[in-house]
């Protein structure tokens, strides 16, 4: 089968699509044929060799954590899923043609595979940082960084759960971000001043690492306030930096939930197919996502 792997930390250049072993499933997991993998973040932070501790890598390495597609092989111990059925998930190297997935859900009627494979991460990250900042109805959230997958999730499901949110964004989500309920306003010069006058905030999440994590205290009034997922020297002013995944299983019940009720809809920006993956993770990392960037197989 093909798989996209890399065999020594670096830039985009290190990933190469090779032939490789079908994996199986273990006891507890399932096989799929994947139809689609989430592009994360996380994917390229650990290709370049970050110390993400949820994450410890063996060399060579697969890619990729999200997926969507058919299910191939049953493992021992699991119930209620059979060969065919169509599932998306979390598991290991999906950028491949066959993975192997650890947690899962059906797939919601209407979702193609595409829209499937980017909600795995994306919605149990959401689902984490809005509980760990303990935001609650009625209040304000600020999200630094809100158009991509994560910011796109958290806007969303804070509005089904009653918080306002203020979206910060370039020019051109503006649009993006008050059509998913958000309080848009641009980053750049200014930025914290155009905050203030939209309102108090009451909590802040940091998406984007862009190095707000000092302006986000400061709204806030309070680092304990504040959650980032993308700045890894945020401990260091005493924000919490949230990087290990709570249960993905939980979280896929509750995406589940959300797209069937019509609260929840990410788009797809862009879609690459396997052999062009060093491009999909240059654009990831340039960032101004919209929305969701996925691999195609």
């Amino acid at each position: 089968m093909k798989r996209v792997s890399f065999a020594e930390f670096g830039g985009p250049d290190v990933l190469q699509l090779i032939d490789a072993e079908e994996p199986h499933a273990g006891p507890g997991q399932l096989r799929i044929a994947v139809r689609a993998a989430g592009v994360n973040p996380v994917d390229w932070r650990i290709r370049e060799g970050q110390v993400l501790g949820a994450h410890p890598v063996e060399l060579p390495s697969g890619v990729g954590l999200d997926a969507a597609g058919v299910v191939d092989e049953v493992g021992e111990g699991v119930d209620g899923v059979e060969v065919g059925d169509r599932v998306f998930g979390e598991g290991s190297s999906t950028y491949a043609e066959f993975a192997v997935v650890s947690a899962w859900a059906r797939m919601p009627e209407g979702l193609t595979f595409e829209e499937a494979a980017g909600y795995p991460s994306v919605v149990e990250t959401a689902l984490r940082v809005i509980r760990e900042v303990g935001v609650r109805p009625g209040q304000t959230l600020l999200v630094s960084g809100a158009s991509g997958g994560v910011g796109s999730a958290v806007l969303q499901i804070a509005r089904d759960r009653g918080i306002t949110v203020i979206g910060t964004a370039g020019a051109a989500n503006q649009d993006y971000l008050r059509s998913l309920g958000a309080v848009a306003t641009t980053y750049g010069e200014g930025w914290v001043e155009r905050v203030r006058r939209l309102g108090q905030v009451d909590a802040a999440l940091d998406l984007a690492g862009s190095g707000v994590i000092r302006e986000l205290v400061e709204l806030t009034g309070d680092p304990r306030k504040v959650i980032s997922i993308a700045d890894l020297g945020a401990p260091e002013l005493g924000v919490r930096f949230s990087g290990v995944a709570g249960s993905v299983p939980d979280a896929l019940a509750e995406a589940v939930d959300l797209i069937s009720r019509g609260k929840l809809h990410i788009p797809v920006e862009k879609s690459y197919p396997l052999a062009e993956a060093a491009a999909a993770h240059v654009d990831s990392q340039a960032g101004h996502t919209r929305g969701r960037r996925v691999i195609v197989v």
